[in-house]
Order: structure tokens, then C-alpha cells, then sequence
């Protein structure tokens, strides 16, 4: 396993670069920035098809200098400073534990007086270079690149807010006896409450700049697979739990020809140092299972890059809006509901019945794609300026 960039470049070179950058979390900014990109896309396509309208807006121009605003920009220039110097600093402080590190109080004063005067002056500079004698109003177009910068901020402050409250209701008891963990721990996330709650934000958003939900849940739907794919190669590579059930039967003869790892795996060094001790290893990540496992968030990952090439064919073939999210919602519900049954999970238990809140939200998916189809078609009907035109 690779529980940090440090241990890849090792893996890939034989040199060991000391890095304070994990795994898992830089998989995490890969996935944002390839739903970012598929998501540009597809807002570009939906607005050349007539589908999005341009956006106007009204702004006032030429205003002096602000005080507010010089205070808010010198504040974050302030913590930005406190901590890179301490950081330039105490280099090896922040490589080996660099979630402490950055959750710490721990600091340089002067490196913050510095950033926080030169982003106080570098707001102020910058109003004072464009004020009129006379601030005027006027009109002008969105861009889409400024819409789809506010759309990731959005999806990714609601998604990791949603992502850590349904980990730690998925795991109630680890979260009460440490709730200080649970919540600032970069560790610990649920893809379906970052879906949902980073959904519902960035529609809530762009739905107040006059984009239809179901445009947007349209454009949104290859991204999220994507996304979700990248993320899952992370928690492959770093081993940070997300894995099967025990799996000591033999590789069957049809897999030969892959590696044992594809089959079962012990996830040897894995980020979370779970398992048993390895021998003759020292360090930090010093942990494997004592038994082998399904590598379900391998077989995740595989099944999801399929299913996002299904979308992105599907894409312009689909003219009705809503259509393809739901396809979505039918094929990331089955994948998901299918990998449960090899994979651990805390179970609920309901009226004798047990159940994972994953297999849960994925019926829940299921049954809201079924529901969602007809919806659609009826939507389409009544309104068919929503309907895509068809491509030649």
C-alpha cells in the first residue's frame, strides 16, 4: 500500500521523498477535478444546445476601496501565513503527522502579519486601480468557467460536510466515543452523503441562476461516476478500509492470469494500521490483516470507469431531461448494492432484517430512478423546451 505520495514516488523511483501530501486525500482532489471537468463540459454542450441560457447579472463597478473586504482578504492572508511558515520551519513536523499539523493551533505570528499585510494591500490595491470618480451599474454575462469555479466550492464544502455526517452516523458508536475525531478527521468519509448533500447544494445554486434541476442533474451525473471511480482507485492505494469480507478461498483458474492482490489481498502498510504487526517493519504504516480480503474498492473502481464510459455514450443520445441522472441512480445503485454483499460494513438492525446504510441509499436509488423515468417523460411533455435537440 501506498499510504502517502512519499511511498509512490519510492515505489515508482526507489528514492524517498518526504512529502506531506496522503494518498488518499490527493486521489480525493483528482476525483473534484475530474467532475470538474466532465461537469465544464456538459454545461458548455447543454448551453450550445439551447438548453441553459446565458446568465446576466447586475454589478457595480469603479467602487472605492472597502474596508471589509481588505479586513476579510488580510484574515485569510493571516492564516495562510501562520501556518506556511511554521511549516517551512518545521518541515518534518508537518510530514509526519500532517492532519495534526494543520488541525493544530500551533504557528508563526510573523508569517501571518506578512501574508495578512501584503493580501490587505494587494484588496486595496486593486479596488484603488479600478475606481471611477462616479461607481456606475452595469450588466454582464456570466462566464461559464466563474459558474463552474463556484459550483466545485459549493459541492465540495456541502460534500465533505455531508460525506463526515453519514460516516459517522454509519459508525455511531467510534463517533460518540471520540466525537473530536470524528469530526475534524480527514479520514472517515461516505460517498452517498457527499453525493447528496453536495447535490442539493450545488442544484440549490445553480437553480438561483436560472439553470432547470433537471439540466443540472443531467450534466452532473458522468462527473459523479467519474469521481467517484478516482476516489475509490485512492482508497485502494492507500488501504483506508474500504475493503471486503475475509476471502481465503483459492483464485480460481478463469483469473489466472491477474495478480494474486486482484483476488484477495491482506492490504500490507495501509494508511488506517489495521491488522497485525509486520515483521521486520518499522515506521508508521507497519500493519496488514491478518487474513486476505475481496480488494472491493478495486473492483469499484473498475465497474465505475465502465459505467461513466456507458454514461458519457449515452450522453448526447438522451433528449429528454432527467433521463440520464436516473440512469445513473438505476447503474451506481446496483453496483453499490452488489458490492455489499463482499464488502464490510457496519449493519443496521430493523424488524430482524440486517442491512448496510449503503444497500439501504442504493434501493432507496433504485426505487427514485424507477420514479424518476416517468417523471421525467411527463415533464418532457408538458414542457418541451427542455427537450435536447438531436444530434446529426
Amino acid at each position: 500500500m501506498f499510504p502517502t505520495l512519499s511511498h509512490i514516488i519510492e515505489y515508482l523511483t526507489g528514492i524517498y521523498v518526504p512529502l506531506p501530501v496522503q494518498t488518499f486525500g490527493l486521489f480525493v482532489a483528482f476525483a473534484f477535478f475530474a467532475a470538474y471537468w466532465v461537469f465544464s463540459k456538459e454545461l458548455e454542450r447543454k448551453e450550445k444546445e439551447g438548453l441553459i441560457k446565458p446568465i446576466y447579472r447586475r454589478v457595480t463597478i469603479g467602487e472605492r476601496p472597502n474596508i471589509y473586504e481588505i479586513i476579510t482578504n488580510a484574515l485569510v492572508g493571516f492564516i495562510i501565513g501562520y501556518k506556511l511558515l511554521y511549516a517551512v520551519l518545521n518541515y518534518r513536523l508537518m510530514v509526519d503527522d500532517p492532519q495534526g499539523f494543520l488541525l493544530s493551533l500551533a504557528g508563526n505570528f510573523f508569517g501571518g502579519l506578512i501574508l495578512a499585510a501584503l493580501f490587505g494591500y494587494w484588496a486595496y490595491a486593486e479596488k484603488k486601480r479600478n475606481q471611477l470618480s462616479k461607481p456606475k451599474e452595469i450588466e454582464e454575462v456570466v462566464k461559464l468557467k466563474d459558474l463552474m469555479g463556484k459550483v466545485l466550492l459549493w459541492a465540495a464544502i456541502w460534500g465533505l460536510i455531508g460525506a463526515k455526517l453519514f460516516h459517522n452516523l454509519e459508525y455511531w458508536d467510534e463517533f460518540v466515543n471520540d466525537p473530536i475525531t470524528g469530526l475534524l478527521s480527514f479520514s472517515g468519509l461516505t460517498f452517498y452523503g457527499g453525493v447528496i448533500f453536495g447535490g442539493i447544494a450545488v442544484i440549490y445554486y445553480t437553480g438561483k441562476q436560472g439553470i432547470k434541476p433537471l439540466h443540472m442533474l443531467d450534466i452532473g451525473a458522468p462527473g459523479i461516476m467519474l469521481g467517484y471511480a478516482i476516489g475509490r482507485l485512492g482508497c485502494q492505494l492507500s488501504g483506508d478500509g474500504d475493503w471486503g469480507i475475509n476471502n481465503t478461498y483459492l483464485k480460481p483458474t478463469w483469473l489466472g492470469w491477474a495478480p494474486d492482490w486482484v483476488w484477495a489481498f491482506k492490504f500490507p502498510h495501509n494508511v488506517i494500521n489495521a491488522g497485525v504487526p509486520i515483521a521486520d517493519c518499522t515506521g508508521k504504516f507497519c500493519h496488514e490483516l491478518p487474513l486476505p480480503v475481496y480488494p472491493t474498492s478495486f473492483y469499484e473502481f473498475l465497474m465505475c470507469m465502465f459505467l461513466f464510459a456507458v454514461l458519457w455514450l449515452l450522453r448526447k443520445r438522451i433528449r429528454t431531461a432527467g433521463i440520464l441522472f436516473c440512469i445513473y441512480l438505476l447503474l451506481n445503485g446496483i453496483e453499490r448494492f452488489l458490492i455489499e454483499l463482499i464488502r464490510v460494513n457496519s449493519k443496521y438492525h430493523v424488524l430482524g432484517i440486517r442491512f448496510t446504510q449503503a444497500e439501504f441509499i442504493s434501493l432507496l436509488m433504485i426505487i427514485s430512478a424507477i420514479i424518476g423515468i416517468s417523471y421525467a417523460k411527463s415533464y418532457a411533455e408538458r414542457n418541451p423546451d427542455t427537450v435536447a435537440p438531436k444530434y446529426v
